[in-house]
């Protein structure tokens, strides 16, 4: 059985596909997360609903489609939701705390240290943390952006061995099972292509934020940190708990079998990309199987704007992104250096912060 679990909870299977959240629905799964606790297992909660909770709460009412209008909604709802979790987890005489999250709590290192001592320290009294996104402060330029890939950060804050995503769907199809009835369930899924996303479909209740597409990429950030991800319904009698004990419910995707170690975990969780250096075959060898630092004779372009110690995707021309890592040089500092010797850099600029573009410690391959 696994030992740290982050059961995140879409939307769709709080309401059970209505206006409301599911009162009945949201105790039987309070139920099954108090019987894991009862085994000794930790549990985590990503959970969704703010939103739909405050338009319950204020009857629903006509708003303009603005970021305010959101906020307000989820400042609202954000309450609602709690103590709703407080007194369903009070059934089976547990404790919970509220952990709300931003991008900027993962993007700066210290914060990043900080909401993991958070998580540790209610887990280690008992506590079962609740997590979800600021929304009633979060801007568009410091939100996650959805709850999947906002519990992926929560498995690696937690260092977490299982992320599971409940939704309305019983997992990963081979086509969109609303149109086409020869669809089948993927049971296990061991790579993350392009070709599969390309089957990922987008959100189904319009109640939630995200889809399919948003769970491959939680999975994808989950399983390199170690952990591995389930996608099953809700409506699966006892599902967290047969997940949990490794039941074939969904659609699996196993960790990868080398994970991330924990120094570089902030790269995977924090910070999004900022650009993209694209380089060329000679250095997309030596990242792939040699474990080099990329060097800027390596180098061919620089795309976006970015400073000394942003995160970028590295590419190779006309492929797939390769890697994500922290740079030593500025977009333009790079710019005017691709291509160069590493001992020609003091020459170009006239200072060096080192003879790499980005460092091997300081990224993480993505294939």
């Amino acid at each position: 059985m696994y030992k740290r679990v982050v059961v995140k909870l879409g939307t769709s299977v709080l309401t059970g596909g209505s206006r409301y959240l599911n009162r009945p629905q949201m105790v039987e799964l309070a139920r099954q997360c108090a019987e894991l606790h009862r085994q000794g297992c930790d549990i985590l909660i990503c959970t969704s609903g703010a939103v739909a909770a405050g338009r319950a709460e204020l009857n629903f009412p006509q708003l303009p489609p603005t970021v305010a209008s959101k906020q307000m909604l989820a400042a609202v709802g954000q309450s609602r939701l709690m103590f709703m979790w407080e007194q369903f987890f009070d059934i089976y005489g547990i404790h919970v705390g509220q952990i709300l999250i931003t991008r900027a709590d993962t993007e700066n290192r210290r914060r990043f240290l900080n909401a993991r001592d958070a998580i540790g320290a209610l887990l280690s009294h008992k506590i079962v943390p609740i997590v979800n996104e600021n929304d009633a402060v979060a801007t568009e330029e410091i939100k996650v952006g959805d709850n999947d890939n906002l519990s992926a950060l929560v498995a690696i804050l937690a260092d977490a061995d299982l992320l599971l995503l409940i939704t309305d769907q019983p997992g990963l199809f081979t086509a969109d099972p609303r149109t086409d009835p020869n669809a089948q369930l993927i049971p296990e899924v061991h790579t993350i292509d392009e070709s599969l996303k390309r089957l990922a479909s987008g959100s189904k209740s319009g109640l939630g934020v995200g889809g399919m597409i948003t769970k491959l990429q939680a999975a994808d950030i989950a399983r390199r940190a170690g952990a591995d991800v389930m996608i099953a319904a809700g409506s699966v009698p006892n599902v967290i708990l047969r997940a949990v004990a490794g039941e074939p419910v969904g659609t699996r995707f196993p960790a990868i079998q080398s994970p991330v170690e924990n120094r570089k975990r902030w790269i995977l969780a924090g910070p999004a990309s900022a650009g993209t250096v694209m380089v060329d075959t000679g250095a997309a060898h030596a990242l792939r199987h040699s474990g080099r630092s990329l060097l800027p004779a390596g180098v061919t372009a620089v795309e976006g704007s970015f400073e000394r110690g942003d995160t970028v995707f590295v590419r190779e021309v006309d492929g797939p992104v390769l890697a994500r890592g922290i740079s030593r040089y500025d977009s333009d500092d790079l710019k005017r250096i691709r291509g160069c010797q590493s001992i020609e850099i003091n020459n170009v600029l006239g200072y060096t912060y080192g003879s790499v573009a980005i460092h091997r410690n300081d990224m993480i391959l993505l294939e």
